[in-house]
């Protein structure tokens, strides 16, 4: 079976494809045949300071669809052939893969492995931010960074969906167009803390009612700054930058600031299957547009890496083993 491995941390070079023995199911584990992976920026993060748990070697990548190859011990609801789809489940950049059966989710006939795998770590995020983390309202207006991303993609079809307005912010004027053709009313193309005063503007000064922040410490307190009264920062992206020290006499009109985490929003099968079945629905509805930015052979992972820390792709890179 062929995997990236990397054995030292550091820089995209160190995203090596080898030949390691092929996994075995465990007790109430399943084996995945991968046909697609996902790339997400925080694995830049991952190949740089670590995994969470355990140390190097290790396969980085944390979602991807598949067909079931074999069954652990004491699996029930699954059978060999199955297509299905993850997320959270290190290991993913890899020809196999062996993952819990509760972590998988079962792939509808009428959803591709793209879309599903597309959908998993990005999806299921935007879901969780925009109808729980920081409940979207009609009328409202909100301020998405790197609206031409995936997550940016997916945060902006939802929140138009909702009713609400979004302002999107781009590094170039073609990320910018790209987050126009995805639905936002506005995109302003900036760089560190240059938004501020444009997003002002188009707000007549009361600012936007929810900012959806991934920029990390250079934009965390320009984002502050244009929410409005009772208004909520939303932080995401814990590899971009570390946040400022943050005073609570600095909370200025009531505004709140929350910075979830994913195991917030799925902290169980439950939810992830509930968040799941909502992603689906909504691409059946044509609500969501899974906008893929770059297909890759898994060896050229790291040129995947490359693409993504440059900041010129837009949509979600994908990884064929």
């Amino acid at each position: 079976m062929r995997a990236i491995v990397i054995e030292r941390l550091g820089g995209p070079e160190e995203l090596r494809l080898v030949d390691r023995p092929a996994p075995r199911p465990g007790p109430g584990d399943i084996l995945v045949d991968v046909t697609v992976a996902g790339v997400n920026f925080m694995d830049t993060g991952v190949r740089r300071l670590g995994p969470s748990a355990g140390g190097v070697p290790f396969t980085p990548g944390v979602e991807g669809a598949g067909r079931i190859g074999a069954l652990g011990e004491g699996v029930t609801g699954f059978a060999v052939g199955d297509r299905v789809s993850w997320v959270y489940a290190s290991g993913s950049y890899a020809e196999q893969i062996v993952l819990p059966a509760a972590d998988a989710v079962p792939v509808p006939d009428d959803i591709s492995d793209e879309t599903a795998t597309s959908l998993m770590m990005q999806g299921i995020t935007a879901h969780h931010f925009t109808t729980e983390a920081a409940p979207v309202e009609p009328g409202q207006t909100t301020l998405v960074h790197g609206a031409a991303g995936g997550l940016g993609h997916n945060l902006t079809r939802m929140i138009k969906a909702r009713g609400a307005t979004v302002i999107g912010l781009a590094s170039t004027e073609e990320k910018a167009e790209a987050a126009r053709r995805n639905g936002a009313d506005h995109a302003i193309v900036s760089s560190g803390d240059a938004f501020v005063a444009p997003v002002l503007e188009l707000t007549g000064g009361h600012g936007v009612h929810t900012v959806f922040d991934g920029g990390g410490g250079t934009t965390f307190r320009a984002s502050m700054g244009v929410v409005r009264r009772h208004g909520t920062l939303l932080y995401y992206g814990a590899f971009n930058g570390t946040v400022p020290v943050l005073n609570m006499r600095e909370l200025p009109r009531s505004i709140k600031v929350c910075y979830p985490v994913f195991r917030d929003h799925i902290p169980g099968r439950e939810e992830l299957l509930r968040h799941s079945a909502a992603l689906f629905d909504l691409v059946r509805q044509g609500v969501l547009l899974p906008a893929v930015g770059g297909r890759y052979p898994l060896r050229d992972a790291e040129r995947a890496h490359r693409d993504i820390e440059s900041r010129s792709t837009t949509g979600k890179l994908l990884l064929f083993p």
